[in-house]
């Protein structure tokens, strides 16, 4: 049994970013994955738009802010890609925005993921993925909304890479603290022959690096499936991981109403996980058929957590984006 326990306490009938708001600028298909964080009282969403066609290759890293998680408005565009295809292309698409704030520097850094196409059988799909560095040329707390400058990749396919990471590795990447070093979990999958969508973790002194593999702890056994873009929170003595996940099976199965969570004493080492609802099992507050990307979890004043995560609206082709209030038990 996990240590600690999320129950569901209210959602809204309707995502708070649906396909009718007025900031989407021409995004097409919605959002998948990026981060969440609350600064200075102000909610900041950075989000992998999935701006237009070809799907998932038209890509916009947008930045997203509310004052009181229902009001939405756009900032801005980050990154972009023009929706190309072009063999050896290392940023034909980009994903996974996530920001970081680093004391030792006193700004903002960003994290995101930029692919090259896959070719022959795999043409067209995220292979080959890099982690990329950018920090705000703003300092300070107040300079999350950048702009934000490329600095380097901290993370590619290299001599070190591990066999489980497949042909999408690497990907999924978001640092926290423990002690005087920086985690995070970095993902994979191998397209052909298709296999699971696992995780691992990676250590470094600095946020800047150098990034190194842990394989005496890698692949993590957090899910057996599927896990992607894991996002990890200080609650209390406790870290908590929470994640995209799937329906139980041997391959991905969409899931309507929860993401996963795990939770570790250390940081470290993290357990099986398990499922955290964030959308109750009728009525109109049920909207997705698919949840997607957590988008992370914020502490409350009042006690509660928020998420804000990413779903397949019911009957539309557009991913929206959610919120859930949550309460937190701990069990040990």
């Amino acid at each position: 049994m996990l240590p600690l326990r999320f129950d569901l306490i209210d959602a809204p009938p309707a995502p708070v970013i649906t396909s009718q708001h007025p900031d989407l600028a021409g995004n097409k298909y919605g959002f998948e994955g990026g981060c969440f964080v609350k600064e200075a009282g102000v909610y900041h969403a950075f989000m992998a738009e999935i701006a237009g066609d070809p799907f998932n290759c038209r890509m916009r890293l947008a930045h997203w802010s509310s004052p009181d998680l229902q009001t939405w408005r756009r900032v801005g565009t980050l990154y972009e890609t023009d929706g190309s295809i072009t063999p050896g292309d290392p940023r034909f698409s980009l994903w996974s925005p996530m920001v970081v704030f680093n004391e030792s520097e006193n700004r903002w850094n960003l994290f995101y993921v930029a692919y090259t196409p896959g070719e022959g059988k795999i043409h067209g799909l995220h292979t080959n993925g890099r982690i990329w560095r950018a920090v705000s040329t703003t300092p300070g707390r107040g300079g999350i909304g950048g702009p934000y400058r490329d600095v380097g990749v901290v993370l590619q396919p290299d001599a070190d890479s591990e066999p489980w990471e497949g042909q999408q590795a690497t990907d999924s990447f978001y640092p926290w603290a423990v002690g005087n070093e920086w985690y995070s979990f970095y993902g994979g999958h191998n397209y052909e022959p298709v296999g699971p969508w696992p995780v691992g973790l990676v250590k470094a002194p600095a946020l800047a690096g150098p990034w190194q593999r842990c394989p005496e702890l890698n692949p993590s056994p957090i899910e057996p499936v599927f896990v992607e873009n894991p996002i990890v929170t200080r609650i209390g003595a406790h870290y908590v991981a929470i994640y995209d996940n799937c329906a139980p099976g041997d391959t991905y199965i969409a899931e309507a109403r929860h993401v996963g969570y795990s939770v570790s004493a250390d940081g470290i080492h993290w357990p099986k996980g398990g499922n955290l609802a964030v959308q109750p099992s009728d009525g109109p507050a049920q909207w997705s058929e698919d949840i997607r990307t957590p988008l992370g979890l914020v502490a409350e004043p009042d006690g509660t957590c928020t998420m804000l995560y990413t779903g397949k609206v019911r009957g539309e082709h557009f991913w929206a984006v959610g919120v859930a209030r949550l309460k937190t038990t701990f069990l040990g």
